[in-house]
This record gives C-alpha cells, structure tokens and sequence, in this order.
C-alpha cells in the first residue's frame, strides 16, 4: 500500500511531517496481510500483526483494501478450522513446498505454524502445520471488537466483511469469514470454561505440552520455562472473552447469543481470580539485601537499594518453570496488557496493582524497570537464585533490554487507566451496545496511588522521548559505564550457549 493507503485521512499529514516512520508500515502493508518486518521477517506472522494493529489503531486506515482489515482478513485466512486456532506464522514459497514434502504433502500450499495454542497435540491437517503458540488466539476477538463496533468506517463494514468467503488458505476453501471467526470464538469458550468453573492453578492456560514457548517472550528463558504464562492468563484472556461478549451482543456469532452473557460471566472471574496466583511479595529487607547481591555479582552500576522504602511486590512472567520454580520471579513488564486491555472493577485488587505497577515503572533498574535507555522488559534482580541473573541478562533477547512496543503499550495503558478518572459518575456514555453508567476508579480519589500512576506516565514518556533514534528498532540493549548507555542486543554475547534472536 502507499503511505496514504496505509494511514488514515486524519494522519495523511504524517507521510510529510515523518516520511521514515511512515515509509517503513507502507512497505510492509499489502491489501491482504501485514508483513511482519525487513528484512527478515517479509511474511505473515499473527501475533505481530494484530499487536501493530492495536497499537496504530488511530492511524491506520481502513475499510475495504485497507491496512486494519488486511490484517484481520489475514487472520481469519489462515485460522485452523478444526480446532480454531491462530496460525503464528506462515511458511511460502519453495520452503513451503519442502515443508509439505516434509509431512508426505505433495503441494506448494502455503505451512501455518500454529506454536501457540497450548494443550494440543501436533497434527498435520491439509497444508499448514499446528505446533507451539497460545496467545494468538486471544487477540484476535480483541481486535474484531475494536474495530467492527469502535472504529465508524469498520461498524459499516460488519454484513459485507463476515460474509466474504476464504481464497487465500486451501484449507478453509467454502468457509465463510464469519464462519471462521466464530469457531475461533468457540475454541476460546472451550478453553476457558475450566477455570471460570473452578478456580485452580490446574485450570490455567498452559504452553502447550513439551514447548518452552507460547507466547511474545518466545526465546529459550523468555518466560524461565515457566509452564503457565502471566500475561495470556491475567490479560489476554478476560480481554478476548470481554470481547466475544460485546461481538455477540452485535450479531456478530448469531448462532450463540448465549456468548453475550456468558463470555461476560467467564470474563469477570478470570479479571478477578488469576493475578494471586503469579503475585510475588519480598519484604523490604530482603529486597534490599538480593539489591547488593545483585549489584554485587551481576551489575556495575549502584544497587538502588535505598530506593526501597517498603515491600516489594510484583507478578511473576511464569508458573512451573526451570529448575523447579514453583513461580519465575522475574519483575516484568506485562503488566502493560491488564492496563491496555482491561478496565477492571475490583478496587481492592485494582488500586495496589497500579500502584505497585507504576512503583516498578518508575524505580531504576535494578530496584525497578527504568533506564535512561528505556524501561526493561525484565528485571532479574529479585529472584535469588543464581539462574535469574545468569539467564536474564543484557544479551538475552527476552533479558534486561528495552522493546519498542511494550513501551508504547504500557503508555498507552496507563493513559487508559488515567482517562477513567476523568469521567464523573453520573456522566452516560453512549454506545452501540447499550447506555451504560460510568464508573470512576477508587484509585483515582486516592491521591498517593493517582499521583504515582501520573508520575511513572510522566517518567515513562520522558524515556521514550529521550530515546527516540531507537524507536524504530523492535529490541535494543545497554551497557553500564557510569550511566546506561545504548547498544545494540547483537553486539552483546547471549547468556550460555543460547541465542538472542526468536526461536
């Protein structure tokens, strides 16, 4: 598409004003997919694309032919009919031909890697190939929603778009989109009934079985093997049934009206359920002391030990994971995907999650996530054992680095979180699918926990300013010589015998 394709009439002023931010999602984005990245990255990969998608959502342009439902009649392309699962990533080309040859498949048909889908087993159905990934499936309802009842051009578009029937994916041939979509929906229903049912560590949504990866942190020690993901079980989740919820109010599955509610119902508990099984608390004495132990074998800069006034609390990236972790108790930065997607009711469990969410933001490394190099997406520090620091390091791709989106989600989050105290509650807002009153936040009444979530909004839009030349890159690094100075991840040996590129 060209720059004026691929952006909306609003930012058309962007492909003047910024040519190279603008050129770079033009070249990628073709009127019947997103390519994931140049120069290595020149296809299809789901999980990229709908994470883009969501974030650029303001700019993007859309309509027929246009970036927001490529991207989505892109997905729905390539979803496994059987099961309902998210392709990943595709295979084309002569490698694909090879591929099938692989799987006594004689046929140039394109291979769709299905890594993330947790609980299933490898098959091999038609063309594409189903593996590894879980969370892929979960933004997809997500995305549907924003843009067919948020977005006006996309509202328009509801009878015309889930009508079209599959082309492109030999697999879903005589399949409407539609059609698709809602068995995307079912297998998400299925999933998650478990754990709406009875609220056990066992009910979770697992990587699938004999995988280390399923999700964005997908290198070897993305997620410290950790069986049980934070960020698909506390966010993606409750966000993609929030979504079924409100697409089946609007006739979107006509065939189960019962998802309008029931999806609400599943919603509710796994938003209120599934943070306390992946909270971690270390006493401030203890803090303070893996702080110096820390700074002591694994960093050369100031310990930040000081820095900490009170208990430590975060959430860990994993259940189960390496060497017996009954939680990986690494600080991260997923928090950003409760924040961007949700807007959740619970007071007491939603006022310390922002406050202690935007404490970690807003302390520097390694007592917290902030570098002046930009906010780390892990912080190892806290976790005592020797294989935190051994393994999360600044040459792991999934280590104490800094990664351009999460940053930009995590801002986006807390400037979410922050609009709902801007709302009275007797104000109404109208909607496609009802009237519904306002709520305000207790948090925001509270002027300690409101004055931190501002500030770390600050303190983070201030790193993302003062790191601007890098914003373009998918993930950098730092080295420490009397400040974080920014250096590229490739140039910084990985931890072991590992790999700092995505597996």
């Amino acid at each position: 598409l060209k720059p004026g394709a691929a952006l909306n009439s609003d930012s058309a002023n962007l492909t003047t004003q910024m040519p190279g931010q603008t050129t770079a999602p033009s070249f990628l984005a073709y009127s019947e997919k997103l390519l994931a990245g140049a120069w290595r990255f020149l296809t299809y990969f789901g999980r990229d694309s709908m994470i883009s998608a969501l974030l650029m959502e303001p700019v993007l342009s859309s309509g027929n032919d246009r970036s927001m439902e490529a991207v989505i009649d892109s997905v729905l392309e390539r979803i496994n009919r059987t099961d309902g699962s998210v392709c990943h990533e595709e295979t084309i080309g002569d490698y694909a031909t090879w591929t099938n040859l692989q799987n006594n498949i004689t046929s140039n048909a394109m291979v769709c890697d299905y890594k993330m889908v947790g609980y299933l087993t490898e098959t091999v159905q038609d063309s594409c190939l189903y593996m590894k990934q879980i969370d892929s499936d979960y933004y997809f309802p997500i995305l549907m929603e924003r843009y067919f009842l948020q977005n006006p051009v996309g509202q328009k578009r509801v009878a015309a778009f889930f009508n079209m029937s599959s082309d492109i994916n030999e697999a879903n041939q005589n399949l409407t989109w539609g059609q698709l979509a809602t068995i995307n929906a079912a297998r998400i229903m299925r999933l998650t009934a478990p754990f709406a049912n009875e609220q056990t560590k066992a009910n979770l949504i697992h990587l699938k079985h004999g995988q280390t990866v399923g999700e964005w942190r997908d290198s070897e020690y993305g997620i410290g093997g950790g069986r049980i993901p934070y960020d698909v079980n506390t966010a993606l989740v409750p966000a993609a049934l929030r979504s079924i919820a409100a697409l089946s109010r609007n006739g979107i599955y006509p065939n189960h009206q019962s998802w309008a509610q029931l999806a609400d119902n599943y919603a509710q508990i796994w938003e209120d359920k599934t943070l306390p099984f992946f909270s971690v608390t270390i006493p401030q004495a203890k803090a303070q002391s893996l702080m110096q132990s820390y700074a002591n074998t694994s960093f050369p800069g100031p310990s930040q030990s000081s820095t900490i006034d009170a208990d430590v609390t975060f959430h860990a990236l994993s259940l189960d994971g390496y060497n017996n972790l009954t939680q990986v108790q690494v600080m991260n930065t997923d928090d950003c995907f409760r924040h961007f997607l949700l807007n959740t009711t619970d007071d007491a469990q939603l006022t310390p999650f922002l406050n202690t969410s935007t404490t970690n933001i807003r302390r520097t490394f390694p007592a917290g996530l902030m570098t002046s190099a930009g906010m780390v997406v892990a912080n190892p520090a806290f976790g005592g054992d020797p294989i935190y620091a051994q393994n999360w390091t600044t040459g792991a791709y999934h280590g104490t680095v800094v990664w351009s989106w999460p940053m930009a989600m995590m801002a986006k989050g807390l400037d979410l979180q922050l609009g709902r105290c801007e709302v009275t509650s007797n104000v109404l807002i109208s909607s496609k699918e009802r009237r519904i009153p306002v709520r305000v936040p207790a948090f925001c009444t509270d002027d300690s926990v409101y004055g931190n979530v501002k500030e770390a909004y600050n303190t983070l839009w201030d790193s993302i300013e003062g790191n601007q030349d890098q914003l373009s890159q998918e993930v950098w690094s730092w080295v420490y010589r009397g400040g974080f100075q920014v250096t590229p991840l490739g140039v910084i040996p990985p931890p072991g015998a590992g790999t700092q590129t995505e597996l």
